[in-house]
């Protein structure tokens, strides 16, 4: 009988690396339903800081609520995404049933490099949204403590 546990490996290192890529895929939308929320608490606390100041500091102040606005929508696209491949489905298990065990391992790890490859792409834009509204917050909220320091001086 040959010896097959390099292909063994070879499968299971490669079903594990795509489930790692899901798990992301999935903190990454934790990520982003959490900063969503924060951000989405943080306006009103924001415009009510507004109340009573001068109209030139409300009319600056539109910056950073367009940047907070700006900002979700950026990462309420990230849930639109495509769902991520997970290598075999269901309907290739009758193609492999009459097969040998090294062409149902072979075909395994060509569907989960596959799967790999194609999830990428998807983890890759999302991460990308990601940093990018988290960056547009950071100054949004930079912004807003200049405008509520100002406005405590002044």
């Amino acid at each position: 009988m040959e010896d097959l546990r390099d292909l063994e490996f070879f499968a299971t290192n490669s079903k594990e690396i795509v489930e790692k890529q899901v798990d992301s895929y999935r903190q990454q939308h934790s990520y982003a339903g959490t900063i969503i929320g924060v951000t989405a608490l943080f306006i009103p606390f924001f415009l009510s800081s507004l109340v009573g100041t001068f109209h030139v500091i409300q009319f600056i102040s539109v910056v950073p609520i367009a940047l907070f606005i700006w900002a979700i929508l950026l990462m309420l696209s990230i849930f639109r995404t495509k769902p991520l491949d997970q290598s075999y489905n269901v309907e290739k298990y009758q193609l492999l049933i009459n097969k040998s065990y090294k062409e149902i391992l072979l075909s395994e790890i060509e569907a989960n490099t596959n799967s790999y490859t194609k999830n990428r792409l998807i983890t890759e834009k999302g991460n990308k949204k990601l940093y990018h509204s988290s960056q547009i917050n950071n100054h949004s909220t930079l912004v807003f403590h200049i405008i509520t320091f100002y406005k405590s001086v002044f």
